[in-house]
């Protein structure tokens, strides 16, 4: 792991693979440290030819935090956005697409392949919109437009986004992780019980900090959708989608390659809003060949 002064923060990164291939940005989603893209994708990557970077976004894992801004109230801003008043952030979507430049600044690097899941989706997909001299291509996984009137995640789904753990202690933690792992996963892939464990004591021993996935829900919300930008997309750009997510809905993905001009997208059954072991091996052959070919 190594750290970087970008955009005015600091931000925690760690690279895979030869720096004179092309360089792939990892961005994660909605409070996810850097260790949930899993090392067998991350390093499946660089063995493929990229010299690939994954990094905790701002308000993450071991990033610069704004806990001094303190926990937002998310019931509050959706009324406000309903009755179309300004919701008040401390950051918004297009900071944390300057971060991921920042970082590739500090990393001395012209352009990168942006790949991101989630809420990484909609950082590189604003990332390709503003800064597309920088970005080879664009791959926007398990992600959305923002666009209002799109389908909802099924109820459990969207309310694991802003559950809590029944208690303070690690154990406690470490359940409710486990528990949100399963409910967003699809039913094509399921997690043996002690793989997941193992995966969720890492990332709960690395950090836990869920006011901060707060903020960054809270400036999602703050940032409106971003069709007008997905219309303005000049770069390469694949959409891939799990055709069981019940997070993000499907239909949320073909919304974002109806948006972006040209865009390649594929679908997948049976997987849900994860990185399940039995779908690295697809989804590293489906960038590799798209990066290389961008």
């Amino acid at each position: 792991m190594a750290r970087a002064k970008a955009n005015g923060i600091e931000i925690e990164y760690e690279t895979a693979g030869d720096r004179s291939d092309p360089a792939l940005l990892l961005v994660m989603g909605l409070g996810a440290q850097l260790t949930i893209w899993p090392d067998a994708f991350f390093h499946g990557l660089a063995k493929r030819g990229f010299f690939v970077i994954r990094y905790d976004n701002r308000d993450t894992g071991l990033s610069t935090d704004f806990g001094a801004w303190g926990v937002p109230n998310i019931a509050d801003a959706f009324q406000k956005v309903m009755s179309g008043k300004k919701v008040d952030a401390p950051y918004l979507v297009k900071d944390m697409a300057a971060d991921a430049i920042g970082l590739i600044d500090a990393l001395g690097l012209d352009k990168a392949h942006m790949v991101g899941a989630s809420m990484g989706g909609m950082i590189v997909q604003t990332v390709a919109a503003l800064y597309p001299g920088r970005t080879r291509s664009m791959v926007s996984i398990m992600s959305s437009s923002g666009r209002p009137g799109l389908p909802l995640g099924k109820p459990a789904a969207l309310a694991m986004l802003t559950a809590q753990p029944e208690g303070p202690s690690r154990e406690q933690r470490v359940k409710h992780g486990m528990k949100l792992r399963q409910t967003i996963a699809g039913p094509g892939y399921p997690a043996p019980e002690a793989e997941l464990r193992a995966f969720v004591e890492k990332n709960v021993d690395r950090r836990w900090y869920p006011e901060g996935g707060a903020r960054q829900y809270l400036s999602i919300i703050a940032s409106g959708d971003r069709v007008a930008e997905l219309k303005s997309i000049k770069v390469p750009t694949l959409v891939l989608h799990g055709e069981d997510d019940p997070l993000l809905p499907v239909a949320c993905g073909r919304d974002v390659a109806s948006l972006v001009p040209g865009a390649e997208i594929q679908t997948y059954a049976g997987w849900g809003h994860d990185f399940p072991a039995g779908m690295i091996p697809t989804l590293i052959d489906r960038i590799v060949t798209f990066c290389k070919a961008a």
